[in-house]
């Protein structure tokens, strides 16, 4: 547990690193003076643009469990969405890292089985993707097509998202296609991990084969159900694109509030992007999604490099701040419940 903590710890300072280059190549004093005629009313909106986010994003857990026969209230869906942000935000890899502690969260406030929650998380992140795509395309073609000739980052950026696209549909259609054998295989390969880690844990029973077995198949059961229920499918989508926009209204509220000026459409295509810098082994992406955010925006906009980073970590102060406290107070919450019904 020690361990862990220390590699998170030197994982932030790492970031903090790469922050510090960040300011650094833009140029401290013109990041600081861009910083400092930051209007405060301003940066209250993007706040406000945060939560409506949050909110929007939460909405779209709430209907996915909605539809799996786990349902919350609203705002317990928005307050655990949060706290699984805060997981997401701690942890290397961004949403990947954070998953199996998001799954936890959930199914303790759904007092669902582990199964159900994970089924959940992997859901209403693939929902989200699939927007994202739409959002940077509308950027890109509000641009034009000369934009992303004009900025090689840009064209590679809009690539790899695009094939991530294709990569995450060509992955669930060979799940959902062969969903048995999947399972088959990954109960041969995670039964001797449990039985091993039952050993090492006091008072766990090594599970056997079949035990592991059901687990997973109520984990893809879980999954057809979502995808069976198309009306939950295009509300929580619903929920989902508005999140995104929102997202790249925030952006682009964040630059105006440092005095800059960039188009709707540039924020539309760098908050997607910021998804690629996510999957590092930083925390929730700390410093990457900062640089990659600001180097589109430079790229594509007259925006001075200390002017586009001034008004990422004002974004960023907001969307990565914010959820990390009140998500981290939700899960601390979350924690003391459960330790207190056992």
């Amino acid at each position: 547990m020690n361990g862990d903590r220390t590699v998170t710890v030197l994982l932030f300072l790492v970031a903090l690193a790469v922050l510090g280059a960040l300011v650094w190549v833009a140029g401290v004093e013109e990041t600081l003076t861009a910083l400092g005629r930051a209007r405060l009313p301003l940066v209250a909106v993007v706040v406000a643009l945060t939560v409506v986010w949050l909110v929007s994003w939460g909405l779209s857990l709430y209907v996915v469990l909605g539809a799996l026969g786990a349902p919350v209230s609203a705002p317990k869906a928005v307050l655990v969405f949060t706290a699984a942000m805060f997981s997401n935000n701690i942890t290397p890899f961004g949403q990947a890292g954070g998953e199996p502690v998001s799954a936890l969260l959930i199914s303790e406030a759904a007092d669902s089985e582990y199964e159900t929650g994970l089924a959940a998380i992997a859901s209403v992140d693939t929902l989200h993707f699939v927007p994202s795509i739409g959002m940077a395309l509308l950027g890109v073609a509000l641009f034009g097509m000369d934009a992303v000739t004009a900025s090689r980052d840009l064209a590679i950026s809009i690539s790899i998202l695009v094939g991530l696209f294709v990569l995450v549909v060509g992955a669930a259609v060979l799940i959902y296609h062969y969903h048995h054998r999947i399972e088959q295989a990954l109960a041969t390969v995670v039964t001797p991990i449990a039985r091993a880690l039952s050993r090492v844990i006091p008072g766990r029973t090594p599970p056997g084969m079949r035990a592991v077995e059901n687990r997973i198949g109520s984990f893809f059961e879980s999954i057809d159900r979502v995808g069976a229920d198309r009306r939950a499918l295009a509300l929580a989508g619903g929920f989902s694109t508005i999140g995104w926009f929102t997202l790249g209204v925030t952006l682009w509220t964040a630059v105006i509030a440092v005095e800059a000026s960039i188009p709707l459409a540039a924020a539309l295509v760098a908050v997607p992007i910021g998804l690629i810098a996510g999957a590092t082994p930083l925390p929730g992406g700390s410093g990457a999604i900062e640089t990659a955010i600001a180097a589109i925006l430079v790229s594509l906009t007259p925006v001075s490099n200390g002017g586009a980073v001034a008004a990422v970590l004002v974004y960023r102060l907001a969307t990565y701040w914010l959820p990390t406290v009140v998500g981290g107070l939700v899960a601390t919450g979350l924690g003391a419940r459960t330790v207190r019904s056992r």
